[in-house]
C-alpha cells in the first residue's frame, strides 16, 4: 500500500467532509494536483462553488493548485472577475446593467485590472477562512495563516498571516529552501514517497537527498 487513491473523491471512505480537489472540480480553468484536499464541515464536494469566486470563463484566468496541498474550510480564491475598472471617477460597473449604460464603455479599461492566473504551489497549507486575491502566486511549501488576506505573492516555504498577510518567518534557511526545491519530492512516485515518509515527517532534508541519490 502506498497511500490513498488520488483518484478517489473522498480519501476517507464514507466521510464526505474531505475531498481530493481534482476529483470534484468541473471548471475548464481550474486545475489541482494529486492528493491536494479540501476539508469542510458541509458539502466539501462543492469546493468550486464555495471557494472560487468571480471566476468567469470569458476572462480566461486560471486557478492552478499543486500537489499535496491542504485547504481548510472557508478559504476563498477571489478571481479577476471581481475587479472593477479604476480609470474613471467612479468604480461602479455601470455597463453591466445595460439599458443604455453600456454605451461608450471601453473594455480595455477593465482589462487593465486583470492580474493573471492564481497559482498555488505544491505542499501548501491554507488555513481556515483565508482569502487569496487575484493573480497571486503562493510558493511551494508555504503556510497561509487562518483568516489571512493574501494580496501579494508568497515566497517558497514562507509562513504568512494577517490582513494584509505579511511574512512571519521562513520555514527553512535559504540554502535549505534551495535544496528542497531541487528535490521536488511531490513529483516522486507514490512508492518512493512512502519510503521517504520518515524524512518528510521529521524535516530530514539530508535523508531526502540520500533517497533521491539512491533512487533516481
Amino acid at each position: 500500500m502506498h497511500g490513498p487513491d488520488p483518484n478517489a473523491r473522498y480519501p476517507f471512505p464514507g466521510a464526505a467532509h474531505t475531498v481530493f480537489i481534482k476529483n470534484v472540480i468541473t471548471g475548464p480553468n481550474i486545475e489541482a494536483g494529486d492528493y491536494s484536499y479540501f476539508h469542510d464541515f458541509e458539502e466539501a464536494d462543492r469546493f468550486q462553488e464555495k471557494c472560487v469566486r468571480y471566476h468567469f470563463d470569458f476572462i480566461g484566468d486560471r486557478l492552478i493548485i499543486g500537489k499535496f496541498c491542504a485547504i481548510a474550510s472557508g478559504v476563498q480564491f477571489i478571481m479577476n472577475g471581481a475587479n472593477h475598472a479604476m480609470d474613471g471617477v467612479s468604480t461602479y460597473p455601470f455597463s453591466i446593467f445595460q439599458n443604455g449604460w453600456e454605451k461608450g464603455f471601453d473594455p480595455a479599461s477593465f482589462s487593465k485590472a486583470i492580474r493573471g492566473d492564481t497559482i498555488v504551489g505544491n505542499d501548501v497549507w491554507i488555513g481556515n477562512g483565508a482569502t487569496i486575491l487575484p493573480g497571486i502566486r503562493i510558493g511551494h511549501g508555504a503556510i497561509i495563516g487562518a483568516k489571512s488576506v493574501v494580496a501579494t505573492d508568497v515566497p517558497d516555504y514562507a509562513v504568512v498571516g494577517g490582513n494584509p498577510a505579511k511574512q512571519i518567518r521562513s520555514r527553512f534557511a535559504p540554502d535549505e529552501v534551495k535544496r528542497l526545491l531541487e528535490l521536488a519530492w511531490w513529483d516522486w512516485p507514490a512508492d518512493k514517497i512512502t519510503r521517504a515518509l520518515p524524512a518528510l515527517r521529521g524535516g530530514g532534508i539530508d535523508a531526502l537527498e540520500e533517497i533521491a541519490a539512491r533512487e533516481p
